[in-house]
């Protein structure tokens, strides 16, 4: 069955760097377009990035532009998340999730991402 596996998160003080990871496996990582959401404490899931399959197009919400970058790699079946300059508002769970068309979307567990000031 599918399977997408968040790893990374921890405590880091402000300023500081993360790289979060997606494992992936159940499906064609290669051809599914993915995706990073995160969820604050209070507040709804947000979209924080997204990368297509095939020409690696890459998307970033407003507040991490500059600071967050998405990648893939497809030999790995794994997504990563970048990211830098972190400061307390970044502090959340991070999902990764993979969209489909006609069916549920496909979510990870999520991964605790706590900046402290």
């Amino acid at each position: 069955q599918v399977q997408l596996v968040e790893s990374g998160g921890g405590l880091v003080q402000s300023g500081g760097s993360l790289r979060l990871s997606c494992a992936a496996s159940g499906f064609a990582f290669s051809t599914a377009a993915m995706r990073w959401y995160r969820q604050r404490p209070g507040k709804g899931r947000e979209l924080v990035a997204s990368i297509t399959s095939i020409s690696n197009s890459v998307t970033y919400a407003e507040s991490v532009k500059g600071r967050f970058t998405i990648s893939r790699d497809n030999a790995k079946n794994t997504m990563y998340l970048q990211m830098s300059s972190l400061n307390p508002e970044d502090t959340a769970v991070y999902y990764c999730m993979r969209p489909k068309l006609g069916t549920p979307d496909d979510w990870g567990q999520g991964t605790q991402v706590t900046v402290s000031s």
